[in-house]
């Protein structure tokens, strides 16, 4: 069994790249998959910590509650970025603030 900390380490490391494209990123496909980054590493770390307290399965269960979390914000978020190219021709999200004023 490998130590907590490597698993809790790949999550941060997930994490931080997530968002590092999200704050980056003017294209909204990329901060979309920025965004898919930081959920994954959050579940990474659900299982890790209930894998190594083996007692119950609550971090799966949120594992897998965020993971039907994120393909519904998957279908939205690419719902919204259709739109938006049909509207502007363009995804990159400054276009995007024009729409709200």
């Amino acid at each position: 069994m490998h130590p907590l900390h490597i698993f809790l380490s790949l999550g941060a490391l997930l994490f931080l790249l997530g968002v590092f494209l999200v704050l980056t990123r003017r294209n909204a496909v990329m901060a979309l998959m920025g965004v898919e980054l930081m959920l994954n590493a959050a579940n990474l770390n659900f299982v890790a910590f209930s894998r190594y307290d083996q007692i119950d399965l609550d971090g799966q269960m949120a594992a897998l509650f965020v993971i039907v979390l994120a393909a519904a914000e998957v279908a939205v978020g690419l719902a919204l970025i259709l739109n938006l190219y049909r509207r502007k021709h363009s995804i990159d999200l400054s276009d995007s603030r024009e729409l709200l004023g």
